[in-house]
């Protein structure tokens, strides 16, 4: 990173709450998920995605994510966001008191399928109804687009693909588009190739990154984007979550990881890593498991007093 980037701001969405635990098999206490966003809000993160407004049949572990977001202890300037597929999903987080939504589909027809049982050029007409209503209610939207890079059922996904859907997003109204690497591929010299395309189309402020790191490629395809001048990136703490549809994906990259390689390359975040440090430990507590932050584990090591 040359001196020019010298505290340059980088904004991080916080999904752990929301993709970290959705796919947890045992039930996680209302209030161990209200005190991990807490905790991360203290922490100095300004946007937490909070839940998901799916059906319980599908996703049960996010059936309390009204009450989740009622029950939260708000910090001014932090943002309270939450995954709505649909109409009643709107409207549930619209009650809850969400400051935000999101949307979410997929730029492989097959995984789009899988995931949310419907084509692709479907789950936009699906989309528009949420988005006026959302603007109804000055509720800005943000769109995830999966499998940007490869799918576990088509492979390849073309780049012009990718930025031809992420550009279509932002036309129906949507603030921003993340673009996720869904099952941990890509490089960052691929990375780097996507960008370049998707940059013909789509403005960097309104491009976020979300990368899992099955392949230990994330933190160096963060970098390689923020070498291109992107700021906005999609992380989880501890390292958690993964894609129930995506055959041995992990989960996506450590919020703990990313701020770190942040600092070093001189970054500002206006995140306290020690206290993000401190609510991965406690969410990892509660799901009985090890962090799967390499900067976490580090930090404990060191902590512990010699034999």
């Amino acid at each position: 990173m040359t001196d020019t980037h010298v505290q340059d701001h980088v904004s991080i969405v916080e999904v752990g709450p929301r993709d970290g635990l959705q796919n947890e098999s045992t039930p996680i206490p209302v209030q161990a998920k209200i005190s991990l966003i807490e905790r991360l809000a203290s922490s100095g993160l300004k946007h937490i995605e909070c839940g998901s407004f799916v059906s319980p049949k599908w996703v049960p572990q996010m059936d309390a994510s009204a009450e989740v977001l009622k029950s939260l202890q708000r910090q001014p300037g932090v943002i309270y966001s939450a995954l709505t597929p649909n109409l009643k999903g709107l409207e549930g987080a619209i009650n809850a008191g969400a400051d935000q939504v999101a949307i979410f589909t997929a730029a492989s027809e097959t995984f789009c399928q899988k995931n949310i049982n419907c084509s692709i050029a479907e789950s936009i007409e699906r989309f528009l109804p949420v988005i006026e209503k959302a603007r109804d209610h000055n509720l800005p939207v943000r769109a995830y687009v999966s499998c940007i890079h490869s799918c576990p059922y088509e492979g390849r996904i073309a780049a012009e693909d990718v930025a031809d859907l992420a550009h279509q997003l932002l036309e129906l109204g949507c603030y921003e588009i993340s673009l996720g690497d869904t099952i941990g591929v890509a490089t960052p010299t691929e990375t780097r190739c996507l960008l370049d395309v998707v940059g013909q189309t789509v403005p960097k402020n309104q491009t976020a990154l979300h990368f899992h790191d099955t392949y230990g490629q994330a933190i160096a395809n963060i970098y390689a984007a923020l070498e291109q001048g992107y700021r906005i990136f999609d992380s989880s703490v501890a390292g958690l979550g993964g894609c129930p549809y995506a055959e041995g994906a992990s989960g996506n990259v450590a919020t703990e990881d990313v701020v770190y390689m942040l600092n070093g390359a001189g970054m500002h975040t206006g995140i306290d890593l020690d206290l993000l440090i401190e609510s991965g430990h406690y969410i990892c507590q509660v799901l009985d498991r090890d962090s799967q932050s390499k900067v976490a584990r580090a930090r404990t090591v060191k902590a512990k007093p010699k034999a």
